[in-house]
């Protein structure tokens, strides 16, 4: 984001360094947490959200962990009140061969496709 002179700095030269013979690696955590801090601490919207998860997937120099269940997941943010974190949960679900994933969260039941356990 830029929002700190001495660590944008470095994190820049350090993307910058990134090539397609040797890319940069966004662990599926570090996918969640992007997401969260995206929204929460820098208040951006689900389009500017979706703008960048689609960016960082159309990115050579940068392996996105799961890239597909991101892809998916990002997909189904765009048409869905859930959060993205809600929608990777249930896609990584899927993918791992779960017929249904149970939640506490009414609202990930409700927009995630999630179970609510009662």
């Amino acid at each position: 984001m830029q929002d700190d002179v001495k660590q944008s700095a470095k994190a820049t030269k350090f993307i910058e360094r990134l090539t397609v013979e040797s890319p940069g690696f966004l662990s599926i955590i570090s996918v969640v947490e992007l997401g969260w801090v995206l929204s929460s601490c820098y208040g951006l919207s689900r389009e500017q959200i979706v703008q960048v998860f689609e960016s960082l997937l159309m990115t050579k120099e940068m392996l996105i962990d799961r890239s597909d269940q991101v892809l998916k997941a990002l997909r189904m943010f765009k048409v869905s009140r859930a959060d993205f974190a809600d929608c990777l949960v249930g896609i990584s679900a899927a993918a791992a061969g779960c017929t249904s994933t149970v939640t506490f969260d009414q609202a990930a039941a409700k927009a995630a496709g999630m179970v609510l356990l009662t």
